[in-house]
């Protein structure tokens, strides 16, 4: 049956290359990745809307009780969901494997993906896990995207636009969000895009929102946008420059609670512990329960004192410096526990969490600046640019940052507050980061494929091993020159390594030298006493199977070597690598990385 499949899905293949040029079926597949990346973030609001309100219908006299355990037994239930369904291949979090696989696996995600970042994520969040949904939406849909190009057949160009055309109708259905998916498809997955990519990407991203609208049409927030005065502009950039810092801190906070929870080696052991801080900051600051836009929503509506009213300090609701110094607590709550959930087992992203976090930062500014510096500035313009801003700065991600937000609340009015804080904020954490939480540990493991530091980047993707050439002759150091010489005649290749009986590396022997030799030691030759290790001459530079791509390349240009042995790391000879190999593999990735359309 499979194989009768097959058959038919190729000969339609033949027949679609006949009648449809490359670009036009790309419009056609794209519309296809479209359509099911907006259902699937419809399944996935369905699923995780549908288990927050069964636990919101339990009787709320135990409320603080369910605070305190149901986020944890979210977290077990998607390690276990893991560890018993997911297990051909690893199960990764977030959109750093987006980049990755673009950079390193040739846009090629496991088929797993297209479900169980639905199923892991619902699982997560609606039990309360303090996380987004944004991020295992859009690697859902870059799933149904690889895979789709597995089955037409494209090549890793077509297949890396339709990965990202599934990214980008992911975040536009979850959303309802077109310009912003797309835009988030170009900053983060296809930095080196070409003009003919948009429309892929915008059909994808249109069919999405269109599915998303039909099936979930209400809006994630309503918000009434009201002009921005130009007297607030100055205020507009202090708290943009604080923005930036606080993304510098939490981009070093999720390194700090990344190490902490990678030290915990039992995978229950982080369940219980992470579950617990969780539950506790859910317990004590219920904002952080689920995605948190629900709070957000009521900041919007004016309801600033909702925060302490659904929590145990209500009785302090009403009083503005109790506000404020919740709402403070809530936002740092928020930035351990969002990463905390992730750790700790969960699926979700930082995508949610980011947009959160900046509400909380523009309404403790505006408030604050309100209530005890006695300024009129409109808290609802700050909390929408402190999302936007914030956004930028974690991602990295600027006119993702700035659409998003213009689309989700309808603040096309507060444009130019938008760009100039999502500018600053991205600038201030650039400086002190230069990689985004989602490619900070890529590009520490040379896994990332970036703009800057481009040959260093493409190398960083080629093992010695791939370009290792062991078709050249190795002689034991034992071995008798006299016996050699037909060998060494006949070869192909002008180098030799010369080995003891276990493979060790003794040296090098040169097919010129060696033929001088044969002149000089005539004599003894024929008394047959020379051997081979006593004309091996040390290698000048040797490298190592694990030596990276760029640092061979460095110790050739040292010496002006063109050919260097490689070793293991017990010294045994594994082969050789040029110059050339070297070269001729990194016109291969400088073009790949190009060719995205």
């Amino acid at each position: 049956m499979y194989l009768r499949s097959m058959v038919h899905l190729r000969k339609v293949n033949v027949w679609r290359k006949r009648q449809l040029s490359g670009a036009n079926f790309l419009i056609i597949a794209a519309a296809f990745v479209g359509l099911l990346g907006g259902l699937a973030g419809a399944l996935l609001k369905l699923l995780t809307h549908t288990i927050e309100h069964s636990i919101q219908g339990i009787d709320w006299g135990l409320k603080y009780y369910i605070l305190l355990i149901f986020p944890s037994i979210g977290i077990l239930l998607t390690v276990v969901y893991i560890s018993g369904f997911i297990r051909k291949s690893k199960f990764e979090h977030g959109l750093s494997q987006l980049i990755y696989s673009i950079s390193k696996s040739g846009s090629k995600i496991p088929i797993h993906n297209t479900y169980s970042q639905i199923i892991s994520s619902a699982l997560t969040v609606g039990f309360g896990g303090s996380a987004g949904l944004e991020a295992p939406i859009a690697v859902t849909g870059a799933a149904i995207g690889s895979n789709s190009s597995k089955i037409f057949g494209l090549n890793y160009r077509d297949r890396t636009l339709l990965l990202a055309c599934g990214a980008a109708a992911g975040i536009a259905s979850v959303f309802n969000s077109p310009i912003a998916g797309m835009v988030l498809a170009l900053e983060l997955l296809l930095p080196q895009f070409s003009i003919p990519a948009f429309i892929p990407l915008l059909i994808a991203s249109a069919v999405a929102t269109v599915v998303s609208q039909f099936l979930s049409p209400e809006p994630l927030f309503v918000f009434v946008a009201e002009g921005w005065r130009f007297d607030a502009l100055p205020y507009y950039i202090l708290m943009a420059l604080g923005i930036g810092y606080f993304c510098s801190y939490f981009t070093k906070l999720n390194t700090w609670v990344g190490a902490l929870f990678h030290s915990i080696k039992n995978k229950w052991t982080k369940v219980i512990v992470g579950g617990l801080v969780l539950g506790i900051l859910i317990a004590v600051f219920p904002a952080l329960y689920g995605e948190g836009y629900i709070t957000i929503q009521e900041l919007l509506n004016g309801n600033y004192s909702y925060m302490l009213q659904v929590s145990f300090f209500k009785d302090f609701a009403h009083t503005d410096w109790s506000v404020f110094l919740f709402a403070l607590l809530t936002l740092f709550g928020k930035s351990i526990a969002a990463l905390v959930t992730v750790q700790a087992g969960g699926n979700g992203g930082s995508f949610g969490p980011s947009l959160v976090m900046g509400g909380f930062i523009g309404f403790v500014f505006a408030y604050g600046l309100n209530t005890f510096a006695g300024t009129q500035l409109n808290v609802t313009n700050f909390i929408v640019v402190g999302m936007a801003a914030c956004l930028s700065g974690v991602m990295h991600a600027p006119l993702t940052g700035i659409f998003l937000i213009a689309e989700i609340t309808g603040g096309y009015k507060l444009m130019v507050p938008l760009m100039i804080g999502a500018a600053i904020a991205y600038y201030v954490n650039r400086r002190h980061n230069k990689y985004s939480i989602y490619t900070q540990s890529l590009a520490k493991e040379g896994n990332l494929l970036s703009l800057e530091d481009r040959d260093r980047t493409l190398l960083a993707a080629v093992d010695v091993g791939q370009l290792l050439e062991t078709d050249y002759m190795a002689f034991l150091a034992e071995s008798k020159l006299s016996d050699n010489i037909s060998k060494i005649l006949d070869a192909k290749k002008n180098i030799f390594a010369v080995v003891e009986a276990d493979g060790t590396f003794t040296g090098l022997v040169f097919s010129e030298q060696l033929l001088e030799d044969v002149v000089k030691l005539k004599d003894k030759l024929e008394e047959a006493s020379v051997l081979m290790k006593d004309l091996a001459q040390p290698a000048l530079e040797l490298v190592y199977l694990d030596t990276p791509i760029y640092e061979v390349i460095q110790q050739m240009e040292r010496k002006n070597i063109r050919t260097l042995p490689v070793l293991n790391r017990d010294g045994q000879f594994a082969g050789f690598i040029t110059k050339n190999a070297i070269f001729s593999k990194y016109r291969q990735e400088i073009n790949k990385s190009l060719n995205y359309f």
